[in-house]
C-alpha cells in the first residue's frame, strides 16, 4: 500500500518527492504473449511507469456488448509484476490514431456533434462503459496495493471543445466510481487549449515534441504551482497512407528528452512502443490548418519511430534515452530481457484457394435491403469493413457523367458488371459518362474514421447520393460486411472456395503452410493491391500497396509448426496469376539516423498549432 499524491512543486509517493519517467504502451496495440516483453525493455530503458489508453470502441462493438472487458485489468497486473507504475488515459475520447479517436461508432452515428458535450444521452452510454470499466482500475490503485498512480479526465479537451459542464461531469463520475489516486488532464501548451481543456482543483499537464522551456513557461502561466509534466513527449511520429514516413534523429530527440527532465519535470514518452493497429482499427487524420481537408488514413503499423519498434527491438533512439535516463537512476539500470524469437527460415506460400467477391458477401454480410437514399455505414452497423450500393440508372436516356457526392472514402464502381473505375472524396465523377438503363455497383470501403479534431465521429458510406448529371438516383439496394464476420467460424466454413487456377480477383483467398520455426515474422504480399490479412484466424490489419508500409506484422504466438492458414482479403485486384504471400524474419528498424533526406515535413493535419511537425529535426526518410 502507498499514498501517491500532487505537492506543489512535485508528485510525493507517502510524502517523498518522486519523478515519473514513463513510457506509452496501448496493451491493444501489443500481442497479449509479448507484454511482458515489452514491460521488460521500459524497465530496462530507464522508465518506471507505463501509461495506457483504453479504447471504447473496442470493448464494446455494438451497445451493451462488452468483448474481453478484462484486457486492461491484465496488463495492469503485469506493469505491476514488472515493477512499473501506470497511469491509465481511460477516455471516453482517446485520440491515439485509433479509429473514431475510440468512440463506437454505434454511439457517434447517432449522437454526431453531442459527443464530447454535456449532452445527457452521451453522458449516460459512457457511466455505463465506465461502470464496466473502472473497476479494473479501481481495484488496482496504489492505495489498495497495485501499480495505478493517476488517471486522466478525457483526453487534450482544449484541442476540440471547451464544455467544461462535461468535464466536470467525467472528474465527478470517476470519483464516484471509486477512483481516489489523483486525475489529471493533458493538452497542448497554448493558452486555448489550456483554458478549454484544463479544470480547477486537477493536475494539468502538456503534451509537445521540442522546446520544452517555453511548453512549461506556458502551463506555468496557467497554473504556478504543481509538478511539471510532459504527458506526451513526441518522440516520433505515426505515417499515412500514400505519404513518406515520418522518422525523428535519435540523438536530437534525446537532447529534447535531456531539456525536459533539466526543467525538474517527469515525462511520458509518446510511444515508448507503439506497436501495431491490428485487425483494421487504424484511425484517419483530415488534411489542413482546420482539419477539414483531405482525408489522410494512418497505415496499420504504429511503430511510431519509437525507441523500441514495432517487432520488439531497442533501436538507436533506446539507447540514446537509456544514456539520457540513466542519470536520473541511483542505481545500474536493468538489463535488456532476451530477444524475441524470430521466424526461421522464409516460407513462400501459394494462394491456392479463392472465393469471389459476391460470394463473401453473400455468406458473411448482412441481408441486401432497399433504401430510397443511400445509408451511411452507421445505419447499416458496419464499423470496420464494406458496404455495396446497387442503383438502377433508368433508360432509355444519353450517357451523363456519374458523381458520388459525400463519399467516404473510396469505391469500386462497376457499371452492368463491367468495372468503371476506382472514386474517392476528392475524385469523385466516373471517367466515363454512363448511360441508361444500367445497374451501377460501388463497393465502398470505409479507410478509418477520423481520430482528430473537428470531423471526429463524421459518417462513412455514400453520405448524400448517386448524381446521373444533376438527377440524384433514387431506389438504392444495399448490404454490409463487417470485417468481424470474419472471426465467424460456422460462416467462414460454408465459404465456396475453389482453386485459383480456374479464375481469381477480387475476393477471398486463402493458403496453408506449415513451418520449421515459429516466431515473429513479417508478412510481404507482392502483386495485391489493397486488404486485410488474416494469420490463423488473427487479423494483422489492412495492406496497401500505395506504401509506405510493405509488410505486416505477425507475432510470433499467431504462428505455429504445422496446418497455418492465410486469408487474404483484396478489395482491388481483378485478375491474378499463381498469387502468394511471404514470411520472413521480423529484423529490426534501421537506425533513425540513416535517413539521406533532410526536409522537414510541413505536417498540417497534426494535434494543434504545436504540431507544425514532431520537433526540430524530424525529417522525412
Amino acid at each position: 500500500m502507498a499514498d501517491f499524491t500532487v505537492g506543489d512543486e512535485d508528485f510525493l509517493l507517502d510524502g517523498r518527492p518522486v519523478r515519473l519517467l514513463s513510457g506509452a504502451l496501448h496493451y491493444f496495440r501489443v500481442h497479449e504473449s509479448q507484454w511482458g516483453h515489452r514491460l521488460a525493455l521500459l524497465r530496462a530503458m530507464g522508465l518506471n511507469c507505463v501509461e495506457t489508453y483504453v479504447p471504447w470502441n473496442l470493448h464494446e462493438p455494438a451497445p451493451g456488448a462488452f468483448r474481453d472487458p478484462g484486457a486492461l485489468g491484465r496488463f495492469l497486473d503485469a506493469a505491476g509484476r514488472a515493477g512499473l507504475w501506470a497511469i491509465v488515459r481511460p477516455g471516453p475520447y482517446i485520440c491515439a490514431e485509433w479509429e473514431n479517436g475510440g468512440l463506437p461508432h454505434w454511439l457517434t452515428g447517432p449522437l454526431g456533434r453531442r459527443v464530447r458535450t454535456r449532452d445527457a444521452e452521451y453522458l449516460d452510454r459512457v457511466r455505463r462503459w465506465f461502470g464496466q470499466l473502472l473497476p479494473q482500475v479501481v481495484a488496482r490503485q496504489v492505495d489498495r496495493g497495485g501499480p495505478v498512480i493517476m488517471v486522466q479526465v478525457e483526453n487534450e479537451y482544449g484541442s476540440y471543445g471547451s464544455d467544461r459542464v462535461y468535464l466536470d461531469a467525467l472528474a465527478e463520475l470517476l470519483r464516484e466510481l471509486g477512483v481516489a489516486v489523483p486525475l489529471f488532464t493533458s493538452d497542448g501548451p497554448e493558452d486555448h487549449m489550456l483554458t478549454g481543456g484544463s479544470l480547477p482543483g486537477v493536475l494539468a499537464t502538456a503534451n509537445f515534441g521540442s522546446d520544452a522551456l517555453g511548453a512549461f513557461e506556458v502551463l506555468r502561466r496557467h497554473r504556478p504551482k504543481g509538478p511539471l509534466m510532459c504527458m506526451e513527449f513526441w518522440c516520433g511520429w505515426f505515417d499515412h497512407w500514400g505519404a513518406e514516413p515520418v522518422v525523428r534523429d535519435a540523438r536530437e530527440a534525446a537532447g529534447a528528452l535531456r531539456e525536459i527532465l533539466e526543467c525538474g519535470a517527469s515525462v511520458n514518452l509518446y510511444m515508448a512502443h507503439g506497436g501495431t493497429s491490428f485487425a483494421g482499427w487504424a484511425g484517419a487524420n483530415r488534411d489542413g490548418e482546420a482539419h477539414l481537408g483531405a482525408l489522410l488514413p494512418d497505415v496499420t503499423s504504429y511503430d511510431y519511430d519509437a525507441p523500441i519498434d514495432e517487432g520488439g527491438r531497442p533501436t538507436e533512439k533506446f539507447w540514446a534515452f537509456r544514456d539520457v535516463l540513466a542519470g536520473y537512476h541511483e542505481v545500474p539500470l536493468p538489463q535488456l530481457p532476451p530477444e524475441p524469437v524470430t521466424l526461421g527460415a522464409p516460407v513462400t506460400v501459394p494462394l491456392t484457394e479463392w472465393v469471389a467477391a459476391e460470394d463473401v458477401l453473400e455468406v458473411l454480410g448482412s441481408s441486401e435491403r432497399e433504401f430510397g437514399t443511400p445509408p451511411t455505414f452507421e445505419e447499416l452497423d458496419v464499423d470496420r469493413g464494406v458496404v455495396r450500393y446497387r442503383f438502377d440508372v433508368p433508360g432509355p436516356r444519353q450517357p451523363y457523367p456519374l458523381r458520388v457526392a459525400g463519399l467516404r472514402d473510396r469505391a469500386v464502381v462497376y457499371v452492368d458488371g463491367v468495372r468503371a473505375g476506382v472514386l474517392t472524396e476528392e475524385e469523385a465523377v466516373l471517367p466515363e459518362p454512363v448511360a441508361g438503363p444500367a445497374v451501377v455497383e460501388l463497393w465502398v470501403e470505409s479507410l478509418g474514421r477520423v481520430n482528430y479534431g473537428p470531423r471526429l465521429g463524421e459518417t462513412k458510406g455514400v453520405t448524400v447520393g448517386v448524381l446521373h448529371e444533376r438527377q440524384f438516383l433514387h431506389g438504392v439496394r444495399a448490404r454490409g460486411l463487417r470485417l468481424d464476420a470474419f472471426e465467424d467460424a460456422e460462416r467462414m466454413r460454408r465459404l465456396p472456395f475453389r482453386s485459383t487456377a480456374e479464375n481469381s480477383g477480387r475476393g477471398l483467398f486463402q493458403g496453408t503452410f506449415d513451418l520449421q520455426d515459429p516466431g515473429d515474422a513479417r508478412l510481404e504480399l507482392p502483386g495485391l493491391v489493397r486488404g486485410f490479412a488474416w494469420v490463423n484466424g488473427v487479423n494483422l490489419g489492412r495492406y496497401w500497396s500505395a506504401g509506405p508500409q510493405t509488410s505486416l506484422h505477425v507475432p510470433g504466438a499467431v504462428l505455429r509448426e504445422q496446418a497455418n492458414t492465410v486469408w487474404i482479403w483484396e478489395l482491388e485486384l481483378e485478375d491474378s496469376i499463381n498469387p502468394e504471400v511471404r514470411f520472413r524474419r521480423q529484423t529490426s528498424r534501421t537506425s533513425n539516423a540513416s535517413s539521406t533526406n533532410s526536409a522537414v515535413p510541413s505536417s498540417p493535419v497534426l494535434r494543434s498549432p504545436t504540431h507544425a511537425s514532431p520537433a526540430a529535426g524530424a525529417v522525412n526518410s
